[in-house]
């Protein structure tokens, strides 16, 4: 494999902090530098902006230039994204200028439902290890700078853990459910290619359901977050909560706010661009509080 290069110039929208710890990935570290490396696929691959251009470097079987291009939905125009929803209040409208450089990433779906089933009362530090650790005894090593990195695992290297496996990488109650969703899947009783397919996200959020450790939240994350990339769902957590109660409900009691209300609430307020208005929102009341 040789190193790769490719550098946006002028690109709008983009911003590393704000795409990498806005609570949507969980395979990206900070380096001393201020730029992030993560893995992506088979690739390592370092973001660096300088001035007003972002550098990727990469070392992958992936064409660089296209690789970025798809996961980084450089093909989505977020700029009239933004100006439509700040549009629908100031709350918005600031929470957006707080993370204007948000984009949503298309990451493969498989990696996503496992890491999002980890995630699962779990805190983002701890998802990162246990996928790292994942990683590196069921992925492939690359080798890069001087560092190991390890790729996601796929289905049929992941299944041939059992459930001590599992729990000895620390996933605690949630090694059954890796465990039975992945068996799901290598089966074929839940197909990744038909749910792309399916345009009724509703259809395919009730599939995700029928995966064993996604709940409703965890469902809706997998929707936004990877390449289903749906925009009509409103992933919820304590920090969505509270800054839906914050700013509109005004609950004295924030853990008394019910789920349905905060949903037809979104649905309202934002229409099939709710996703993107929740992380904008989260992204601000998280990084603020």
């Amino acid at each position: 494999m040789q190193e790769q290069k490719y550098i946006l110039e002028n690109v709008n929208s983009f911003e590393p902090k704000h795409i990498f710890e806005c609570g949507q990935c969980f395979r990206w570290d900070e380096n001393e530098n201020g730029s992030y490396t993560g893995i992506v696929g088979n690739n390592v691959i370092n973001v660096e902006k300088v001035d007003n251009k972002i550098i990727f470097k990469s070392l992958g079987v992936d064409n660089l230039e296209n690789l970025v291009i798809d996961y980084f939905d450089l093909n989505r125009n977020y700029e009239e994204i933004k100006r439509k929803l700040s549009s629908v209040d100031e709350y918005l409208a600031n929470s957006i200028k707080y993370g204007s450089g948000i984009r949503i990433l298309n990451q493969d779906l498989w990696e996503t439902i496992i890491s999002f089933i980890i995630s699962a009362n779990n805190n983002i530090p701890r998802i990162k290890t246990i996928i790292n650790r994942m990683s590196k005894k069921y992925g492939n090593k690359i080798e890069w700078n001087g560092k190991e990195y390890y790729t996601f695992p796929g289905i049929e290297n992941l299944s041939k853990a059992t459930v001590e496996d599992l729990r000895s990488l620390g996933l605690g109650f949630r090694d059954v459910r890796i465990y039975e969703t992945t068996r799901k899947i290598l089966n074929k009783d839940v197909d990744l290619s038909k749910l792309h397919e399916e345009k009724d996200t509703e259809k395919v959020r009730e599939i995700l359901l029928s995966l064993s450790g996604v709940g409703p939240k965890v469902a809706d994350c997998i929707l936004l977050f990877s390449t289903l990339k749906r925009f009509d769902v409103f992933p919820i957590d304590v920090w969505v909560r509270r800054v839906m109660n914050d700013l509109y409900i005004k609950n004295e009691d924030e853990t008394k706010v019910n789920k349905k209300e905060i949903e037809k609430l979104a649905k309202e307020k934002y229409g099939d661009l709710e996703g993107l208005a929740q992380q904008y929102l989260f992204y601000w009341k998280r990084d603020t509080a």
